[in-house]
């Protein structure tokens, strides 16, 4: 069983916000001032030079804005910078991420198509290939890589050929996936890729930031939809001189600045990679031996997080929730309208012991829960 910690009760096993590690949360006890050079030059400027280093070794070619709010405030941010008022761009959507764009889109009156699949089905690259032969006004595409609703990873390799070889902009959510699975962002050509503090590189909620090909972002200047979210004038001021155009979450900003550290010292993305594959690894066998199946065949599965089946009709998930989160866990509910889910994430500061930890607390539920049934 997980051993409690007096300020931090349980482990959260979400897609984010997720479980930090106690040195990421010591960091937010200092405060800091949003002009001072120790701030803006020391920890901004520094933390966007290792972004971009993560993404590519192409640095010169690629810069960092970081940007308030959640991670879906930087994908509005980035739609609605870069796709330009003539522009159009094709939404490739199988779940509630991919959706969010299309929201997003309409709202801000982007032209659009959506290539839209069930959410258990991954997206075709022929198909994206034959909808951007037929439909040569598009400009700019847009995909998640690993949509959370189901824990699916997109085929981000084979689309991004695709999208290339035709001379299209590429934009990439990969919220979930970019620290924690290896992306060369320029050897796949990505144009705009977009993540949170809070995910892979396990930092808290509070900012965004998008990995931008400097060439692509200089042409964004005067398309922006929105005053807050205009990812070039963020830019702009932010290469100038690290400061954000309006108030930074500075406190989420110095622990980032930590939490890049620590992942520095674990081996950096591969190390994280291989850590969050053990996760899903133990957890789906694990749980497979309890009698969850997971909704995904292992081939679409991402080491992010994995949705499971109910496995009966008379599955209590709200019952199970509590069980599992007064021994120490915290679980998510599914997402997806096609069959009873929930969720189990892999990422955060978790290793194979807490698996291991999780599938015998799972193990305990049921046996209690079948002896009360009984």
């Amino acid at each position: 069983m997980y051993e409690f910690i007096p300020d931090n009760p349980y482990i959260l096993l979400t897609p984010g916000p997720l479980s930090t590690s106690k040195g990421v949360r010591n960091a937010l006890l200092r405060d800091w001032c949003t002009w001072d050079a120790d701030y803006n030059e020391e920890i901004v400027q520094n933390i966007r030079r290792r972004l971009v280093a993560i993404a590519t070794d192409r640095t010169d070619e690629y810069t960092v804005v970081l940007m308030q709010g959640s991670g879906s405030f930087s994908v509005e941010a980035t739609l609605g910078s870069a796709v330009p008022r003539d522009g159009k761009i094709l939404l490739i959507t199988n779940g509630a991420y991919g959706k969010r764009m299309v929201q997003i889109a309409k709202v801000l009156q982007i032209n659009y198509i959506e290539y839209a699949l069930p959410e258990i089905e991954a997206p075709d690259p022929e198909r994206v290939a034959t909808l951007l032969a037929e439909n040569p006004d598009i400009t700019h595409v847009a995909l998640v890589h690993c949509e959370t609703t189901t824990g699916m990873l997109n085929p981000l390799e084979e689309i991004a050929y695709v999208v290339k070889s035709r001379g299209k902009v590429l934009i990439v959510d990969a919220m979930s996936s970019f620290g924690g699975i290896p992306i060369d962002v320029n050897g796949l050509g990505i144009d705009f890729l977009i993540s949170s503090s809070n995910k892979c590189i396990q930092g808290g909620p509070g900012f965004g930031f998008v990995v931008s090909r400097r060439e692509e972002l200089q042409k964004c200047e005067g398309n922006a939809r929105s005053l807050c979210l205009d990812l070039y004038d963020q830019w702009k001021e932010m290469d100038a001189s690290g400061k954000w155009r309006y108030t930074s979450p500075t406190h989420i900003v110095r622990a980032f600045y930590q939490a890049l550290d620590e992942m520095e010292t674990e081996g950096g993305v591969a190390a994280r990679y291989e850590r969050y594959r053990k996760n899903q690894r133990l957890l789906v066998e694990g749980m497979a031996a309890l009698g969850f199946q997971a909704l995904l065949p292992e081939e679409l599965q991402s080491p992010i997080i994995t949705s499971f089946l109910y496995p009966e009709a008379n599955f209590d998930f709200n019952a199970f929730y509590r069980q599992a989160k007064a021994q120490g866990f915290v679980l998510y509910p599914g997402k997806i309208s096609q069959a009873n889910t929930f969720r189990i994430g892999n990422i955060g500061e978790v290793y194979p012991e807490n698996i291991r930890q999780l599938v015998a607390v799972v193990k305990n539920i049921r046996e209690k829960n079948a002896e009360v049934a009984g």
